[in-house]
């Protein structure tokens, strides 16, 4: 008969490696709807690691964050970036600020080094030190640090919408793991979230146009036509 808690520590430790190579795929692709299904893909496998963590303790706001992560970031945010994507017709960001992409993924490899380093030695006489939640702690921390660099190394709005998601996404592993994450903490970040992404649709059409080319512009999303039929 298979140990529940054997099992558990395996399928765990599937999705942190799941969770590592989509965040060094969002650092490296250059292709902006690859990187909006990635994005969808590390959210998912989140959402799959609450649900886990609820299969094995029973905790019911595990079971609330895992659907708001389905709903919100693995369907409705997703759809929204994929929707402003091909509207302003940028189907790639080739551009980087200060890091290639070899550089940043290698810096991300040596910050989760670090991180590991500091973590052990901090946690030196625990019980905690080799545990998922170890882990888990480990992976969030570098989950953030590797999404600020996509945010400080893109040039285009979308993408460093995208690298500032991930960053959303390592704080809320290193809560399900390190801390407690109050359900109401979650949905506020989750419309925190929404706004940006309004914001940034606004700040994309416009930010490299003149004032005559705006208008035009925003008739892509379809803004000054319902207020044109409706005068």
């Amino acid at each position: 008969m298979t140990d529940p808690a054997a099992f558990f520590d395996g399928i765990i430790k599937i999705l942190f490696v799941c969770v590592i190579i989509t965040a060094a795929y969002i650092i490296t692709t250059k292709n902006l709807i690859t990187l909006v299904r990635v994005y969808s893909l590390q959210s998912l496998t989140l959402a799959a690691i609450a649900l886990a963590l609820y299969w094995y303790e029973g905790t019911t706001i595990l079971l609330a964050i895992a659907i708001i992560t389905l709903v919100f970031k693995v369907i409705l945010i997703p759809y929204f970036i994929a929707t402003i994507q091909e509207k302003i017709r940028i189907k790639r960001d080739i551009e980087f600020h200060f890091l290639s992409p070899t550089s940043s993924l290698l810096i991300s490899l040596a910050l989760m080094i670090v991180i590991y380093i500091t973590l052990s030695r901090i946690l030196l006489d625990t019980l905690v030190k080799g545990s998922l939640f170890f882990f888990g702690a480990v992976i969030g921390i570098s989950l953030v640090l590797m999404g600020m660099i996509v945010t400080f190394s893109r040039k285009k709005a979308i993408t460093k919408v995208l690298g500032y998601l991930s960053m959303e996404n390592g704080v809320l592993l290193f809560g399900l793991f390190a801390t407690e994450l109050p359900f109401i903490i979650e949905f506020l970040i989750v419309i925190d979230l929404v706004i940006l992404i309004l914001l940034t649709t606004i700040l994309t059409v416009g930010i490299d146009s003149t004032l005559e080319e705006y208008h035009n512009r925003l008739h892509r999303f379809y803004l000054w036509e319902e207020q044109e039929e409706s005068s």
